[in-house]
């Protein structure tokens, strides 16, 4: 799904400071550098929640974690940038997760009153909300995500990592399986 064929590692280990589903300590660590707008973005995430549920049911919480990292890529997408504020924004009000899952089931709807009406619907506090977006309050972390996954070799979204090491190979589910129990022994 990716030209690129780098196989540079994570420069930047996951920590606490990053969006994740499950444990630093877990046997397989995967970090997605992802754009809201990009289809094949949204492909793969969905393709990682399905790794999760089965995974999780069959080998335990602690065997998977999932980061994400955002790497809006706004030559290409317009509402890229926007909606990883949006994300941001909704994480300062403890729905990060949910946000991100709304952003990616509509990403062909990132205008502003699209967005706007995610916001409503999480209900979340929507004078908070309009004031963070207006003054870029998360454009720092945003841009760190996107920094450190230029220092690794990121050019393009989605890119993972599993285990610290770069994934180039098909996304497809038996691939991406086989990549995971590799990378946990």
């Amino acid at each position: 799904m990716n030209d690129d064929s780098s196989y540079s590692p994570l420069l930047v280990p996951p920590s606490t400071q990053d969006w994740m589903q499950g444990v630093l300590s877990a046997k397989v660590m995967l970090v997605m550098y992802g754009d809201y707008q990009d289809p094949k973005s949204a492909d793969a995430y969905k393709l990682i929640k399905r790794l999760k549920q089965e995974h999780s049911a069959s080998l335990g919480e602690d065997y998977l974690c999932f980061v994400f990292r955002h790497f809006p890529q706004t030559q290409i997408h317009p509402h890229a940038q926007r909606a990883a504020e949006v994300a941001e924004a909704a994480a300062a009000q403890g729905q990060f997760w949910s946000m991100h899952d709304t952003l990616f089931v509509h990403q062909q709807k990132l205008e502003n009153g699209y967005l706007l009406e995610y916001a409503n619907d999480l209900e979340l506090d929507i004078p908070q909300f309009l004031k963070d977006l207006s003054k870029h309050v998360h454009i720092d972390r945003i841009n760190e995500d996107i920094e450190g996954g230029i220092h690794s070799g990121v050019k393009t979204a989605p890119a993972l990592f599993i285990n610290n090491i770069r994934y180039t190979r098909r996304w497809k589910m038996t691939e991406l399986t086989t990549a995971m129990i590799a990378a946990s022994h």
